[in-house]
């Protein structure tokens, strides 16, 4: 197998492939035809091998084949979410020099809204949706990347970084890479005919893109796109058929608020696998949601630069605790400098490596070694069994007077506290040192006073936050991901009062 479109080949051309947003259901063998349908069309239009091709979209069955017919053609597979902003998509677009876009109108609003003012026309129709084009686009460095190297190794995806640094940057999957995951992922689940996979992640997100949506290709499920994520709307999937459900821990925390106000357990008849990733499992939230669903809650860990997958929990030996779970198979990791507790820069190397930031070859260096192994900028501890521990982003470290502090330590406590739903940590820096800052959503009535006694209880006093503010909701991704580098900026208001308070 070569390319990722071939992911679809081998499976029974009368099996239940999609579900798609409207409820319309389409067979493996009905999304052969409408990938190769669409390929002739985006081919008619002027798409060549090695072009950018830009999807704006959310879920749904056109996302879904316009991958697939990318992959036929060679070009490289852009997805942006829909719900960016006209300047972030078109900074996006420029930096890819994407020649051209393809929209889901069907499926979500702002993508109508994007293709509209990008001039999009329909190149036809399938049986999923309009084919929306937009192109040739105008720009600078448009001209398709020749493709070297055997096709397996020819880049299959660009995908852009989640925004949770403050400068995106393209990552360059190959076919290989995104092959190798999707097998795995589907491997690791037991995904197979039968399954009904929910794809409420978004597509766009390389957690979405390889791990749910390559991966139910990869093992003959079918996926039930949900084009946004709501709580409901997951408890009638599941309610349908849903049989397994990766997702980030954030999803879990309003499913289990939805439940509550309900005051009735899920109607889950086939539900048979639950997963997180994508941002740190709190304890408190795996107990809660095992107890609720009955079933145990797998953990693993990723990022867009290792396609995504690292490592992850299996399901014949289930944890009860919050690790990553087991290095996956073909994957190296070692701990770069590790101190006394054994913590330090997890490094990886495997056939899950990117091939390199799109024309940001200096940032290619910084980050993958001459020996191949990719520096994931997490702090981590790998037990002598092989599990992986998550410390924390390396830039996150906060030194509180020389010692070091874990942000998903103190946030693993907050969440303990019964009256806590969510909490993100982060430094700041003060004069000669750094203090740390706690950002909670939390029930009516609890304070901060009631907060810091409790971490007080159960942590060492240089971990206890300087300062925890209530809030109403947190900075998002839309993955649901925190964005912890824009805390400061969107609560500045609140750090200037309690600024000038402390000062008077």
């Amino acid at each position: 197998m070569d390319r990722i479109h071939e992911l679809t080949r081998g499976q029974s051309p009368d099996a239940l492939a999609i579900v798609d947003h409207d409820g319309a259901h389409y067979s493996f063998g009905d999304v052969e035809a409408m990938a190769d349908t669409m390929a002739g069309m985006l081919k008619a239009a002027g798409v060549e091998r090695g072009d950018r091709l830009m999807i704006v979209s959310e879920n749904c069955a056109t996302y879904a084949i316009a991958i697939l017919a990318a992959s036929r053609l060679g070009a490289w597979v852009m997805p942006v979410n829909a719900r960016m902003s006209d300047d972030e998509l078109d900074a996006l677009r420029n930096h890819a020099g994407a020649r051209f876009a393809i929209f889901t109108p069907e499926a979500s609003v702002p993508s109508a809204a994007h293709a509209d003012r990008l001039g999009a026309t329909s190149r036809g129709t399938l049986p999923c949706g309009d084919v929306l084009v937009a192109g040739p686009l105008p720009g600078e460095n448009t001209a398709p990347e020749p493709e070297t190297g055997t096709p397996r190794d020819s880049v299959a995806a660009l995908i852009y970084t989640t925004g949770t640094t403050s400068a995106p940057k393209g990552v360059m999957l190959t076919h290989g890479n995104l092959i190798w995951n999707a097998e795995i992922s589907a491997r690791l689940r037991g995904m197979a005919p039968g399954d009904l996979v929910v794809g409420v992640l978004p597509g766009t997100h390389i957690f979405g893109f390889a791990s749910v949506f390559l991966a139910s290709l990869a093992g003959g499920s079918a996926i039930r796109f949900l084009p946004r994520f709501s709580a409901p709307a997951i408890l009638d999937a599941f309610a349908e058929g849903g049989s397994v459900m990766p997702a980030v821990p954030q999803m879990y925390q309003a499913i289990l608020a939805e439940l509550a106000k309900r005051g009735t357990p899920p109607d889950a008849p086939k539900l048979r696998y639950i997963s997180s990733g994508g941002a740190p499992l709190d304890p408190e939230w795996k107990e809660k949601i095992e107890a609720t669903f009955g079933l145990h809650l797998q953990n693993g860990y990723g990022l867009t630069e290792t396609s995504p997958g690292v490592a992850g929990t299996r399901r014949d030996t289930p944890r009860d605790d919050t690790s990553c779970g087991q290095i996956l198979d073909g994957v190296e990791c070692i701990i770069d400098e590790p101190d006394d507790e054994g913590i330090g820069e997890l490094l990886i190397r495997g056939p899950n490596i990117m091939k390199g930031y799109y024309r940001n070859p200096e940032a290619t260096r910084a980050a993958i070694r001459e020996d191949g192994f990719f520096r994931s900028g997490d702090f981590a501890k790998i037990d002598p069994d092989g599990t992986l521990w998550i410390m924390g982003r390396k830039k996150e470290l906060i030194i509180r007077s020389g010692f070091n502090i874990y942000p998903p330590e103190v946030e693993a406590m907050l969440t303990r506290h019964p009256d806590v739903y969510q909490t993100a940590v982060v430094g700041r820096r003060v004069s000669g040192n750094e203090e740390v800052l706690a950002f909670v959503t939390a029930k009516p009535g609890v304070t901060e006073a009631d907060l810091k006694a409790f971490l007080h209880e159960h942590l060492v006093p240089y971990k206890v936050p300087q300062h925890i503010f209530i809030i109403e909701q947190f900075p998002a991704a839309a993955t649901g991901k925190i964005l912890k580098h824009k805390l400061t900026e969107t609560f500045a208001h609140l750090l200037d009062e309690r600024d000038a308070a402390v000062a008077t």
